[in-house]
């Protein structure tokens, strides 16, 4: 039975140890220098890889631009990426990986192709629809005249977005663009995260009259919902926050965000999804990182990406 006993702790440990293993992709400055990627053993402090140098430069899009990177790990083990490749087209960004630094083709997905009056598609996000076992990607979109015009400076005018989303089993085929979550407010970032057989959606409110910029939360049994629009109560504190992504780690969810009118990352964690803790102070990230997102990768995997020089 001791002998038992210490084994179990024993492996516990070598579990805890090999789940230790972050990584996390971003954009510098305006995404034109293409995709990051920084490190972490605890979820706390990250530190960039490759010198901070590019991993991946921009193909695909008018403007070049590989920015809000979401990289979906697989259980085939292949990395799957997509980002905003532009401003004002609709279209997306897509390649896939075996081991985050050799890629695939960049590929542009017309996701918006059956709506010639759609102003963007920006942020795009996935998750694996176990159910129907696809993946579900969705990003933000506004179409002039579907809502009222909510903006109060110039650079918002004609922008009231709302979530769109599409299905491929492949990345070869995709299905219909629809309409994914439609609340009363102009909603950008959404990510999602299965915990204990519930999916949760992280959004931003971006209403700007008056001010919102901040992260809340909905939660669906079933990945492609319907996820309830009467959302949580910000998540996020008395500050701008854009960009969320969430990673479980022991206990807590963590949801890291870009405090970008302070020019730095901040986070915030809960144990229930109910009450969140504000934990910005005890996080960091190297300098000049933008809306980026977090996922486990291997041990293997994570040693020869902190040796690359």
């Amino acid at each position: 039975m001791r002998y038992l006993f210490l084994f179990l702790i024993f492996s516990a440990l070598v579990c805890k140890g090999e789940d230790n293993h972050y990584i996390f992709s971003y954009f510098t400055e305006n995404g034109q220098d293409g995709l990051h990627l920084a490190y972490s053993t605890d979820g706390l402090n990250w530190k960039v890889l490759n010198n901070g140098k590019s991993f991946l430069k921009p193909t695909v899009g008018a403007d070049k631009l590989m920015r809000d990177p979401f990289i979906l790990p697989g259980k085939d083990g292949i990395f799957r990426m997509v980002w905003t490749c532009s401003w004002k087209e609709r279209q997306i960004g897509y390649a896939s990986s075996k081991d985050l630094v050799n890629w695939s083709v960049q590929t542009p997905v017309p996701v918006m192709a059956t709506e010639p009056i759609a102003k963007n598609c920006w942020a795009p996000e996935m998750v694996y629809d176990l159910q129907n076992q696809n993946w579900i990607i969705f990003w933000a979109t506004t179409i002039p005249g579907r809502h009222s015009d909510i903006a109060d400076s110039e650079k918002e005018k004609g922008l009231n977005h709302r979530m769109y989303c599409t299905t491929t089993s492949d990345f070869k085929d995709f299905s219909t663009t629809r309409m994914f979550f439609n609340p009363d407010f102009s909603v950008i970032d959404a990510t999602i995260i299965l915990r204990k057989n519930v999916y949760y959606m992280f959004l931003k409110n971006e209403n700007p009259n008056p001010p919102e910029k901040n992260v809340r939360v909905t939660s669906s049994g079933n990945a492609f919902g319907p996820y309830p629009t009467q959302v949580s109560p910000p998540i996020t504190g008395n500050y701008w926050a854009e960009g969320p992504t969430a990673l479980e780690i022991g206990a807590y969810v963590y949801v890291y965000f870009d405090k970008y009118r302070d020019h730095k990352y901040g986070a915030v964690r809960s144990r229930d999804m109910k009450v969140w803790e504000d934990v910005s102070d005890h996080v960091s990230f190297p300098q000049g990182v933008r809306h980026g997102t977090a996922f486990r990768v291997s041990e293997e995997l994570f040693n020869k990406l902190i040796n690359i020089q």
